[in-house]
């Protein structure tokens, strides 16, 4: 059974920091896309940010300069550091397992930016 799990999120201030992790299980993640996404409320999800299986990373332009993925393949994890937050960053977190013919979803994390 795969299973995606998501942690870290919480309320923040603007200019704060918060780090998601992602926790995966039953599937091989070595050779997954992993990345990460939101959806903010009344809003379609959108990707954040992805990293390959050889950590080539892909960001969002608003999380450019601000966000930074990473990946622990020994330890089946992924994470997302997030500088300076903004109100706008306020969403709820997916994390991502990709490949071709496989596609899974962890429940989410919710993020509120706001002083």
């Amino acid at each position: 059974q795969v299973q995606l799990v998501e942690s870290g999120g919480g309320l923040v201030q603007p200019g704060g920091s918060l780090r998601l992790s992602c926790a995966a299980s039953g599937i091989i993640f070595g050779i997954f896309t992993m990345g990460w996404y939101r959806q903010a409320p009344g809003k379609q999800r959108e990707l954040v940010a992805v990293i390959s299986h050889n950590s080539n990373t892909n960001y969002a332009e608003s999380a450019k300069g601000r966000f930074t993925i990473s990946r622990d393949n020994a330890k089946n994890t992924v994470n997302l550091q997030m500088n300076n937050l903004k109100p706008e960053d306020t969403a709820v977190y997916y994390c991502n397992a990709n490949k071709p013919l496989r596609d899974f979803w962890g429940q989410g994390t919710r993020v509120t930016v706001s002083s």
